[in-house]
Parts: structure tokens; C-alpha cells; sequence
């Protein structure tokens, strides 16, 4: 064992060790002068050692595998002189290959703590995710849940888009997840370093809405008393996303407009010329093209922006993705809440399978967070779910309940609820809620509803929980 630990530091048996490794090895210098790039590196990234070993990696390898998107070689990063980061990366090879590569950059330091360069190692999940996709195996990207091939779609498309800094536009109706694709865009793009900042058109006062994408000057305005930045600066080598573009006035179109042509701005009340290197990803749950018909908004901005469109499907037509969505949406619930959640019983999952969902994701997370609350035991049952729900998917009837049966349950609730059970069943779980109303055999909204009933009882449960 001595002889074997004796032969791996030896420095050219430790070359040769990571010379056959699987994943790449690139190391470099504070000054970044390249020190070793094993054969793995050289077989993803297209580039040989006699190109890199010695030179500057900024100067030998295109963004975004060196550059704004480098965390290892961007001096303003936090990880630049200690620790390790992690990330997805989209590179473009020496012959103008994509590649999907997953990075791992750590510091290296002497026994003083000195800074003495990095090491980085990365691996090419290519052809991994591509046959994921082409079996339609795939059940998420990016933090993107899906199956169905609508979304596999979507995700070839985000996985295609990231390494260009063409504008993209999505489109999809309210609740479909545009953010969430624009967040992977920035993930997987040479600009996913950088700050992802974004914001809601629609929300922005028309007033303030200059000020707030392009700064103002001191003294721009009543209450302009300093400079300050809007999110086009904010978003400085990183990207800016614009959602609900459509509610944009057009005064500001136009400022817009001229930034997308040629790259600069003037802040509000200003006259120096403000230049930023941002990537625009925009959205809207608007037909942009019969907001251009209808002159609400420019014709030459829409071109400038749905360079790349994507398009969202609405839940309603990638109904094969609710229960994997269902899935993961109770994962979320156990973790915020430290508490196992409830099943979903077959009915429950008939009538989700059989609604509408004119909110798409957002709501169906909207109704399991509904049905958690409202559930008794541990299954989530049809009388669980929002009534709207029910109705709408056209199984009114299980609404209905024996009215006996309902006087019973609220009989048996009120004689487990007095104050000296519920007291004596937070004795027991030291002020734990949850494990309390199973104790109590009943759900959490009603221990809730009787905790906020009874003040008294209510601040001794607070003062358990401390």
C-alpha cells in the first residue's frame, strides 16, 4: 500500500493516472498560463496540448468555455481565489461542435493558504442528454420538469439556444413555466455566470419604467437626489430578462429598440452613452404579432426580439407530465415543512387528469399546496381538492356528502379539539403541530383553525415550539 501511494506522488505517474482519466483536466497559473490539459480535455474540446499548454486560456479558447461564463478565470467571481463551484456549460468546440459539460472548479492553494491557480475537471454529458432526448427517457432539464415530447422538445431547443447570444422571445400562456426557461437559458449560456436579473414589464408604473430598466442622473426628476443603475447595468454580463414585454410602453420601444442596435443607452436626465454586454431573453402570454397589428407594439422591435422563439405548451396538452409534476411539487412540500406528505389517491388524480388548468403549472402547484392543507390522513382524496376543480373536470357528484356522514366527522373533530387534548397532544410532540394533529386523527387545517379559536392555547403551542 506504502509503495502504491509512494508511486501515485510521483509527479509523472500522477500525470499519467489523470492523463486516462474520462473527464477533462485543465490546470493554469493565477496569471492563467495553461500548466496541463489531459487527453479527455483535448478529445471534448477539439484543442491540443502543443495549442494550449503555456499560453494564456483567455486567449486560447472562444467564450463561453473561457470568459464571462469561467468562474475560475473572472477575477470578480468569489470563488476566483478559494473554494469550489459547480455548473452546467454549453461550449463550442475547436471545430464548432456543441457540447453539454458539467464543470467542477476548485482553488488550489499551498500550505500557507497562498492562492497558486485553479484545477478544473469537466464532463461531457452530450450524448447522455441527447439520448435521453431521443428516447424521450428524460424527465427533467435544468430544473424543468417534463416527459412528454412537447417538452423534450422544449428542452432541445433551450439546450440549442444557450450557446448563442441571439435575443429569445418565449411565449406560452400565464402559468407555463417562461421564467423558469429563461433561468435555463442563462444556466446552460456563455452570460450564466453572471447576474440573471429579471423583470415584470407589466408591474412597472409607466412613469418609472425608463428610470427603472435604464437608470436616471441626480436630479433627473423630483426625488432623483443620486445616480442609480436600472437593470440593464444591474445586468451587466449576465442577462436581463424582460417578461410581459407586451406591456411596455412605446416611448420605451423605441430606447429599447436602439440599445438591441447598437448596444448603448443614455440613463434617464443623462447624456453620457451607457454601454453593457447583457443578453436580452423576453416573454409575454401575448399574441406579439397582433399586438404589432393593433399598434401597441413596434413591428421592428418584435423582429429585434423573437430572433428565437419558443413556444410553451399549456399543461392541458402535456397532460402525461401532471403526475411527475404532482411528484415533485409534494417533494417540495415535505422539504419547506419538514413533514412527510400526503399520497394522492387515483380519484384525486382522474379529476387533476380531467381538468382544464387555464393555469397551468402554477396552479396545479397552487392546488396540491391546497390539497396538503385541506387533506385528512395521509391521502389526498376528490373532496380534498378546490371545488372549481372538481366541477370543472365535470365530477360535481363527489362533492356531495352524506349529510350524516359530515355531522359525524364534525361531531368526532369537536370531541378530539377540547383544549386539554390538544394541549396534552403538543406535550407530547414538543409543540410539533403536524405530528400533533395525527395524534389527534385530524388534519392540519383544522388544528389551525383551532389553535387561531383559542389564543391561549395557541401561545403555549409557540412557546413548545421555542
Amino acid at each position: 500500500m506504502e509503495k502504491f501511494a509512494e508511486t501515485l506522488l510521483d509527479r509523472e505517474n500522477l500525470s499519467l493516472v489523470i492523463d486516462n482519466l474520462k473527464q477533462g483536466i485543465i490546470a493554469h497559473k493565477p496569471d492563467r498560463t495553461i500548466t496541463f490539459f489531459n487527453r479527455a480535455a483535448e478529445r471534448i474540446t477539439g484543442y491540443s496540448r502543443d495549442e494550449v499548454l503555456g499560453r494564456d486560456c483567455h486567449q486560447v479558447f472562444a467564450s463561453p468555455f473561457c470568459g464571462d461564463r469561467c468562474s475560475f478565470c473572472n477575477e470578480n467571481s468569489p470563488d476566483f481565489t478559494s473554494g469550489t463551484t459547480e455548473y452546467p456549460l454549453t461550449i463550442i468546440t475547436k471545430d464548432g461542435q456543441t457540447r453539454q459539460i458539467e464543470m467542477t472548479v476548485s482553488a488550489i492553494q499551498n500550505k500557507e493558504g497562498v492562492f497558486n491557480g485553479v484545477i478544473a475537471s469537466f464532463s461531457d454529458l452530450t450524448d447522455e442528454i441527447d439520448l435521453s432526448l431521443k428516447a424521450e427517457s428524460m424527465t427533467s432539464f435544468s430544473g424543468i420538469i417534463g416527459k412528454s415530447k412537447a417538452m423534450h422538445d422544449i428542452f432541445r431547443q433551450i439546450k440549442d439556444v444557450a450557446v448563442y447570444k441571439y435575443p429569445v422571445h418565449v411565449s406560452g400562456e400565464t402559468g407555463t413555466g417562461k421564467e423558469r426557461v429563461a433561468n435555463a437559458i442563462h444556466d446552460y449560456s456563455a452570460f450564466g455566470n453572471g447576474i440573471f436579473v429579471p423583470v415584470n414589464c407589466g408591474a412597472i408604473p409607466e412613469g418609472i419604467v425608463e428610470s427603472e430598466l435604464f437608470g436616471h442622473v441626480k436630479g433627473a426628476f423630483s426625488g432623483a437626489v443620486k445616480d442609480r443603475k436600472g437593470r440593464f447595468e444591474l445586468a451587466h454580463k449576465g442577462t436581463l430578462f424582460l417578461d410581459e414585454v407586451a406591456e411596455l410602453p412605446l416611448k420605451t420601444q423605441v430606447k429599447i429598440l436602439r440599445f438591441l442596435q447598437e448596444g448603448v443607452f443614455e440613463r434617464v436626465g443623462g447624456e453620457k452613452q451607457v454601454s453593457v454586454d447583457v443578453r436580452i431573453i423576453s416573454a409575454t402570454n401575448k399574441n406579439l404579432k397582433e399586438e404589432v397589428r393593433k399598434g401597441n407594439f413596434r413591428q421592428d422591435l418584435f423582429y429585434r426580439l423573437n430572433v428565437i422563439p419558443i413556444k410553451l405548451p399549456p399543461l392541458r396538452e402535456r397532460k402525461t407530465d401532471i403526475p411527475i409534476l404532482i411528484s415533485r411539487f409534494l417533494k417540495e412540500t415535505e422539504k419547506e415543512h419538514n413533514d412527510k406528505p400526503p399520497s394522492i389517491s387515483k380519484q384525486a388524480l382522474d379529476i387533476m387528469l380531467d381538468y382544464h388548468w387555464p393555469g397551468n403549472v402554477r396552479e396545479l402547484k397552487n392546488v396540491i399546496q391546497f390539497s396538503v392543507v385541506h387533506s385528512r390522513g395521509g391521502v389526498v382524496k376528490p373532496d380534498d381538492l378546490p371545488m372549481e376543480v372538481v366541477e370543472q373536470a365535470g365530477r360535481p357528484e363527489i362533492m356531495q356528502e352524506n349529510e350524516g356522514e359530515k355531522k359525524d366527522r364534525e361531531m368526532k373533530q369537536k370531541t378530539k379539539l377540547d383544549p386539554d387534548a390538544v394541549i396534552s397532544a403538543l406535550e407530547k410532540t414538543g409543540g410539533n403541530k403536524s405530528k400533533a394533529a395525527r395524534l389527534l386523527s385530524v388534519g392540519r387545517a383544522t388544528l389551525y383553525r383551532f389553535l387561531s379559536r383559542n389564543p391561549s392555547v395557541k401561545q403555549y403551542a409557540e412557546e413548545l415550539d421555542q
